[in-house]
């Protein structure tokens, strides 16, 4: 008996050392995702796993942190925490325990003891640590050890406003001790001052969202009014960082949501909540992704990493490793890591409080390999570390920036292996084949991630290199093509010359062709088609069925850059499209002219109309086909020889009525606008008696099936 329990519990200890070797000794409560080209969140292997929270008792800390409004991390790994609530400045050892606290009693320049009033920002420097001192309108400045140095009132300016108020909230400072400011009731840009706190100037004012409605009720306003309105005043930053090139990263939380949107859908920096500034002010920040850096992508429906709705509320970034950079949501408690491109590398976090979500997220700032997030309601930080999948994604960035091409292919592979939905790992790919002048095949993976920009750059390098192998077949080509040109140009016009001195009923070929010299005498073109039976109702339909494999060519065989997502309607659609217009422009102007004396029939009317679009075919298809030696750089060249084609047929259509129904110019314009609405009142007409006749069909099918029930 005893042999028998002793092996049921050595069995029992094999099973739970298996089980937890299984699993990891910590689950991430969060979703970690990246973004598809719809905007549809795609899961992906954390990046980084929270290990630790760290409070005020792990800390060391007899008198609680109580509204921590900032977080930075010196050159040696030291951790400092504006502590607003008790009005001092924590200083942690790079293992979060406390070394010291400053600011709550110092002795001033003025040889007064003094004390900060709720620091709201911080940046540390090689050997200075400078402080926002909020509610005391100035900056301080202290050493690495906590020791006062000396503080900047508030700066003076003649371009000041009268009522402005100074209230530094958060810092930046950069090699030569520029200091940027942001001040929370400052509108006009973060304040630049020089190192004794000078004013320079203003940096990167927002731009103002204004609507039609705005600018006309301004006409009526007073100049009071006008300087009351809130809604023509830019937004102001919240927060703000710098990196070691100089460059300024600013983040805002009080852009206008439906601004905020369109400005991340279109990767546009009008309204986006998060911009980076040089020197002159420009914002030059990366904005190469699906969709540009914000927050949120979808964010007005229920998805599958967060149910709360409306746009991101970004309020603080932070630089990490090789060109990343991090920015927080306070509404989702979320983090979006970006490289320095603007993709998206990441996003991660929710609410709640299993470990690794927040409360309230506050501030973030990196160190090292973790990530330190600050939460303002429980008053702690949750130190994330980076994972396998971080490490190899970190990785990659760094051969490419190292130029290790060929080292950054493999960590991308890497990357696939575990995340076959990750976008920017085919980009990253494909980037070190262009590098390597490999066309072809950066141009295959360019097109798994949509890359649509970069794909075209490589076709145009694979074009270029092409053409200089082949030099020869270019030039052969287009004397061949106008050759040919020629050729049937000559012809077409033998064989018009030929149908008009024919006497008897001309050939289905002749009536074709006739449409050749309608494009170039559309006046006596279309005389000759009503009076002389040029034409025909089979060369017309011909002429129709040409244009409607037209678009569906068009639908299908365009480029790739053109065309990404291979979208395309059937054949069916295609030409109830072209089809449905036709019958309703030849129905309205046949009913119009036939009461403001036309002379055309209803067979004259669609006779001129269907040879009206024979431009199409002759423009669209040719069109169709040069996209594949297009880059995205020259789709000018396909809009406009579309757009040659459709002013073709419009100047056709318009000739072919005013001589078919031998009307003057201006009696000609006035009878198309009223074609155009007599197509709208058609329209309406079919729609109301279909939806009437389908409401009978119901009300008739319930009688059928509810005596059927009583019988």
């Amino acid at each position: 008996m005893k042999k028998l329990l002793k092996t049921a519990l050595i069995t029992a200890a094999a099973l739970l050392m298996a089980f937890g070797c299984a699993f990891p000794a910590y689950a991430a409560a969060y979703s970690t995702y990246t973004y598809s080209i719809d905007g549809e969140p795609l899961l992906s292997p954390d990046a980084y796993t929270p290990v630790m929270q760290v409070d005020s008792k792990y800390m060391g800390l007899d008198v609680a942190i109580s509204d921590p409004r900032d977080l930075v991390v010196d050159k040696s790994n030291n951790v400092y925490i504006a502590d607003a609530a008790n009005n001092r400045i924590v200083a942690l050892d790079p293992y979060y325990r406390l070394r010291f606290t400053f600011g709550e009693n110092f002795l001033n320049s003025h040889g007064v003891y003094d004390s900060l009033n709720t620091p709201s920002g911080l940046f540390v420097t090689k050997d200075k640590i400078y402080v926002a001192d909020t509610e005391n309108n100035r900056i301080v400045i202290f050493d690495l050890e906590g020791n006062y140095i000396k503080h900047l009132e508030e700066p003076e300016s003649n371009i000041f406003e009268d009522n402005a108020i100074y209230k530094p909230v958060a810092l930046a400072v950069d090699a030569s001790e520029r200091i940027y400011v942001v001040s929370s009731t400052t509108y006009q840009g973060i304040l630049s001052l020089n190192s004794n706190g000078e004013f320079q100037s203003y940096v990167g004012a927002q731009k103002v969202a204004y609507s039609a409605i705005d600018i006309f009720w301004r006409q009526f306003q007073t100049a009071e009014q006008r300087a009351l309105s809130t809604q023509y005043i830019p937004t102001e930053y919240n927060n703000i960082t710098i990196d070691d090139r100089g460059f300024i990263y600013v983040t805002t939380s009080s852009i206008d949501e439906a601004n905020q949107q369109d400005s991340i859908k279109n990767n546009s920096a009008d309204y986006a909540p998060v911009k980076m500034f040089n020197a002159s002010g420009d914002d030059i920040l990366g904005r190469n992704g699906f969709f540009g850096p914000g927050g949120e992508v979808k964010v007005n429906n229920d998805s599958l990493v967060s149910s709360i709705k409306g746009a991101s509320k970004i309020i603080d970034v932070a630089l990490g490793p090789e060109g990343t950079w991090s920015i927080i949501d306070e509404k989702r408690n979320k983090i979006y890591t970006y490289d320095s491109f603007g993709n998206l590398l990441f996003a991660f976090g929710d609410t709640g409080n299993m470990m690794g979500c927040l409360q309230s997220i506050e501030a973030i700032v990196y160190q090292d390999e973790t990530m330190l997030v600050l939460d303002k309601t429980a008053n702690n930080i949750t130190v994330y570390t980076r994972t396998e999948y971080g490490d190899i994604l970190l990785g990659a960035l760094k051969n490419d920036n190292d130029r290790k091409y060929d080292e950054a292919i493999n960590d991308w592979f890497k990357i696939l292996q575990r995340n076959s939905n990750f976008d920017a790992a085919y980009v990253g790919i494909g980037k070190a084949y262009y590098r390597n002048g490999e066309w072809t095949q950066a141009m295959e993976y360019f097109k798994n991630a949509y890359d649509i920009k970069n794909y075209s750059m490589a076709f145009g390098m694979y074009r270029t290199n092409w053409a200089s192998r082949y030099f020869l077949i270019v030039p052969i080509a287009v004397i061949v093509l106008i050759w040919l040109l020629v050729l049937f140009s000559g012809y077409a016009k033998k064989v018009n010359k030929k149908g008009e001195l024919y006497k008897g009923k001309r050939t289905f070929w002749q009536e074709f062709m006739y449409v050749f010299h309608i494009m170039l005498h559309p006046f006596d073109g279309f005389w000759d088609l009503k009076h002389e039976k040029r034409g025909s109702v089979r060369a017309g339909l011909f002429i129709i069925l040409l244009s409607a494999v037209a678009f569906s060519y068009q639908a299908i065989g365009r480029s790739y850059i053109f065309n990404p997502r291979a979208t395309y309607s059937s054949v069916f659609m295609q030409a109830l499209s072209l089809i449905v217009p036709i019958i309703l422009w030849v129905t309205a102007n046949w009913c119009l002219t036939t009461l403001f004396e036309g002379e055309g029939s209803f067979k004259d009317v669609f006779i001129a109309t269907a040879y009206s679009l024979m431009p199409l075919p002759l423009f669209i298809i040719p069109s169709t086909i040069i996209t594949h030696i297009l880059t995205q750089s020259e789709t000018t060249v396909y809009t406009t020889l579309n757009s040659i084609g459709w002013v073709w047929v419009g100047l056709l259509l318009f000739f072919g009525m005013m001589v078919t129904h031998d009307y003057t110019l201006f009696k000609n314009v006035i009878t198309c606008v009223g074609t155009i609405v007599g197509m709208a009142v058609i329209m309406f007409l079919g729609l109301l008696f279909s939806n009437i006749v389908t409401k009978m069909v119901g009300f008739v099918s319930s009688i059928a099936t509810e005596l059927s029930y009583r019988m």
